[in-house]
């Protein structure tokens, strides 16, 4: 039996009731390495808000197994590949998780250990996967 990741939905539908949970994930991101800032110059952050929203629905339900997000995910790979037009180092991708677990221990009240552990294999598996297509 497959794990679909139920509680990170649910953990992220709790992270979502705070209007700001994605503007301080930046936050945190950009402050993490001093690589990251520059590649958000000309970031349109309306618009990057809701990718990022929509992007960590599609990488739960990826590292879930899900076939229907594949090709979104495999899309947003090409855009972060080498070749593509926001390339990002495979080097920076634990700076993007380590964020993550951040901005989630902040906005999760229901949030312990062991699902900050399920999060970061989850998105590990997304980030492992836009590394290997770097």
């Amino acid at each position: 039996m497959s794990d679909n990741y139920d509680d990170l939905q649910q953990s992220y539908g709790r992270c979502l009731r705070n209007k700001d949970f994605i503007t301080r994930f930046y936050e945190i991101f950009l402050a993490s390495h001093p690589s990251i800032p520059p590649m958000f110059e000309r970031t349109d952050f309306s618009k990057q808000r809701l990718a990022l929203r929509r992007g960590i629905s599609v990488a739960i339900s990826y590292a879930a197994g899900s076939g229907i997000v594949a090709r979104t995910t495999d899309h947003m790979a090409r855009v972060h590949s080498r070749d593509g037009r926001t390339p990002v180092t495979p080097g920076l991708y634990p700076y993007w998780i380590d964020s993550l677990i951040q901005a989630i221990t902040e906005n999760d009240p229901e949030v312990d250990a062991a699902l900050l552990a399920r999060w970061r294999a989850a998105m590990r598996h997304v980030c492992d996967r836009f590394a290997a297509c770097y």
